[in-house]
């Protein structure tokens, strides 16, 4: 039988690519998305054509985690897709600038949203899916940021300290749940660039001024972050790791 794997946030750009990787090794793959519909639908379309009955769909916001009854739904949802889960990927998330001199009302908002997608949620959907990975001897691989390891990207305070939260899950759930689940986490540098109409913040010249720190001196892809998660989630001998895939971009960064 086939393993199978939830990807949170599955259909574009990084999760899309996650998803296609771990097809591509044979797992069956739940897309998860919360507005992309029609994205993740053609991406099922596409891997089922490859391998029928092999990628599922399934639409939700990640604030389910905040009610228990809409939890136990969703994870009920996920487990009949196809009737186990041995792999779970934390991909979904919010990322944006949050300027220090806004209002009390814009930074609460902030914190909700970005505890909740880079934090929060990861948490509590671990919690929610143990039992199941426990039996299946599975593994969770979080997407984190190489900025929250004492390297804060400036203008961004609340998502620093959100994946910094997420990154310390990684750490304290690996002893948690060893010996039967693996926890581990990709921490991408410049890697890819957020839509223009998302983060004006990062227009053409900052994108430009990022991509010439990286010691290798080009960003990287979706792919390559894909690769290392398929690593991480196949590697039985490795927990509560954080791998790098940033082309040495952390090695420039000022460390706390």
């Amino acid at each position: 039988m086939n393993k199978t794997a939830l990807i949170t946030g599955a259909a574009k750009r990084i999760g899309k690519a996650i998803t296609t990787t771990l097809h591509a090794d044979d797992y069956n793959v739940i897309i998860h998305y919360h507005h992309s519909h029609d994205e993740a639908c053609a991406l099922a379309d596409r891997l089922n054509a490859i391998r029928p009955n092999s990628a599922k769909t399934i639409g939700a916001s990640l604030d389910v985690v905040n009610d228990s009854q809409m939890l136990d739904a969703f994870t009920k949802q996920v487990l009949s897709c196809f009737g186990r889960l041995d792999v779970l990927v934390h991909n979904a998330s919010s990322f944006y600038a949050t300027p220090f001199d806004g209002t009390h009302e814009t930074m609460m908002a902030h914190w909700q949203d970005l505890m909740l997608t880079n934090a929060k949620a990861p948490l509590l959907l671990t919690h929610a899916f143990a039992k199941e990975l426990k039996q299946n001897q599975g593994s969770i691989l979080s997407l984190l940021d190489i900025h929250a390891d004492a390297k804060p990207f400036v203008g961004y305070p609340i998502y620093n300290m959100a994946k910094a939260a997420h990154r310390m899950m990684v750490q304290s759930l690996a002893l948690e749940l060893a010996p039967d689940i693996r926890i581990n986490g990709v921490a991408p540098g410049v890697n890819i660039f957020p839509d223009d109409d998302q983060n004006p913040e990062l227009n053409s010249q900052t994108q430009a001024i990022l991509t010439d720190s990286v010691p290798l001196k080009c960003i990287g892809t979706p792919d390559d972050i894909a690769s290392a998660v398929l690593f991480m989630v196949n590697s039985r001998y490795i927990t509560g790791q954080i791998l790098a895939v940033d082309g040495g971009r952390g090695l420039t960064l000022k460390g706390g």
